[in-house]
C-alpha cells in the first residue's frame, strides 16, 4: 500500500467529516388513532397500516 507524502492538515480532515452527524427519527401521525409512528409500519398502539387493522392489539 502507498504512504501519503505529506500529512493531512486537521482542517481537511474535518471538512470530510463534518456530513457524519446523527438525524432525528422522522416519525408521522397515525390516521387512526393520532399517535406518534414510524412511517410505513404497523401503528404500534392500534395495530393498524394503510386503513386496516393488520396486528390485533389487546
Amino acid at each position: 500500500m502507498t504512504i501519503p507524502k505529506r500529512k493531512k492538515s486537521t482542517s481537511r480532515r474535518d471538512k470530510r467529516r463534518a456530513n457524519w452527524k446523527i438525524e432525528p427519527v422522522q416519525t408521522i401521525d397515525c390516521p387512526q388513532c393520532t399517535e406518534r409512528m414510524l412511517p410505513h409500519r404497523v401503528c404500534p398502539k392500534c395495530g393498524y397500516y394503510k386503513g386496516r387493522e393488520v396486528v390485533p392489539v389487546e
